[in-house]
């Protein structure tokens, strides 16, 4: 399972640098979820992965990361959830102001080189 988590973390991180690196904002903004959720998950899997496990210590057993998952990574990953579609929501409606104010979506403002005259 571990496994499975961490390859998910890695292809989620390098999607959302990949999309970062994009020249057009609606790729921005996708990569910067992406990467979101690569951190969601990574702060997730620090409080110890393990199914059917009690999220708190029961009597009798010793407070160690094999007799409890670590309730803290899951109240924080669930806050970081409600902030970033907040955040995306308000990145969503920059991108579309900023669309409507210059016609495009270029994240330094010009449509394409080739149609401006050529290469640098």
């Amino acid at each position: 399972m571990e496994i499975v988590l961490a390859l998910a973390i890695g292809v989620l991180g390098g999607a959302g640098v990949w999309l970062l690196l994009r020249p057009r904002t609606f790729q921005v903004l996708m990569g910067l979820s992406l990467l979101s959720y690569a951190v969601n998950l990574f702060i997730f899997a620090t409080g110890s992965l393990s199914i059917g496990e009690e999220p708190i210590v029961r009597q009798g057993l010793t407070a160690n990361l094999e007799n409890y998952t670590d309730p803290m990574p899951q109240a924080l990953v669930l806050t970081a959830i409600v902030i970033g579609f907040a955040t995306t929501a308000l990145f969503l409606v920059v991108l579309l102001a900023s669309r409507g104010l210059s016609g495009t979506d270029h994240v330094d403002g010009r449509e394409n080189d080739e149609q401006e005259g050529g290469a640098r």
